[in-house]
């Protein structure tokens, strides 16, 4: 779970936006194949499968860099950094030729299709993953959660611009 995963694309015609350089939008979208790579590569997939869970993406923030264009060749690289009781840290980057165009920070979390939200404790159980094993989030990830969550779906959360 902790080694970095690499799919290899390519940007293509649909990914352009009107200056015809990589869609600030299409990088999230493609960084999802990254997660899906991650969670079939470490058995997550179908462990979720069998007991009714599934992942979903509480906060994320992206960096650019550099753009990406028709035709470029490019590897989404995927990685946990750290898990806490609630949540998985994981970071993509979006890399040519070794150097970072795109970076993202991802804080998910598995939610249980009976209601609840699955306790990052149990999931690393069932895969036989020692917790002690996975670093905890560092101070300022867990601090950047905080600072951009919403109020949890059942309080209100009026859109009122001041």
């Amino acid at each position: 779970m902790l080694t970095v995963g690499r799919i290899r694309l390519t940007t293509l015609p649909t990914d352009l936006d009107l200056v015809r350089h990589m869609n600030n939008g299409r990088y999230l979208s493609l960084f999802d194949l990254g997660r899906f790579d991650l969670l079939m590569r470490t058995g997550i997939w179908d462990m979720m499968s069998r007991n009714g869970w599934y992942p979903v993406i509480a906060n994320q923030t992206i960096t650019y860099r550099k753009s990406l264009h028709l035709w470029q060749r490019f590897d989404v690289e995927t990685r946990v950094i750290a898990a806490d009781e609630r949540a998985v840290y994981i970071e993509h980057r979006a890399v040519v030729d070794g150097e970072i165009y795109a970076q993202v920070l991802v804080r998910g979390r598995f939610l249980r299709r009976s209601g609840g939200v699955l306790r990052m404790s149990e999931m690393f159980e069932a895969l036989g993953t020692d917790p002690a094993e996975v670093p905890q989030p560092e101070e300022w990830m867990t601090r950047w959660a905080e600072d951009v969550a919403l109020p949890p779906t059942k309080a209100p959360a009026p859109s009122i611009w001041e």
